[in-house]
């Protein structure tokens, strides 16, 4: 699992059914990221840690992830729950998951929405 080039890989156990967050906030909308919330302890990196760039914004608490090779963003430490990280599910390899359940989530108006993710 990991970015389009295959340098930034990393592993994790996912359910057959995968509920993910599809996101309006521009960013999220922009690339077509969709995600998948996941416990640090259940996300362990596997290789190209040297390859990624970090971008930040506005509170900078998320903290985005890029390829420097390929610009894909896999993964990210969200600002929603920063002990976490948000796996693009579009980055699992294909045969590692079942159904993908995509509820909305209205990222363009963070504040107010934030408590439906809690």
């Amino acid at each position: 699992m990991g970015c389009h080039c295959g340098g930034v890989r990393f592993e994790l156990s996912v359910p057959s059914t995968i509920q993910v967050y599809g996101c309006n906030f521009s960013i999220c909308a922009n690339s077509g990221y969709l995600h998948l919330l996941v416990a640090a302890n259940d996300f362990t990196p596997v290789s190209g840690g040297d390859l990624l760039s970090r971008y930040t914004f506005n509170t900078a608490t998320a903290q985005h992830l890029l390829c420097k090779t390929c610009g894909i963003k896999s993964f990210y430490v969200p600002r929603s729950d920063p002990q976490c990280y948000s796996v693009n599910v579009r980055c699992l390899d294909p045969g590692n998951h079942g159904e993908v359940l995509v509820e909305a989530f209205d990222g363009a108006n963070w504040e107010a929405a934030i408590d439906t993710l809690r």
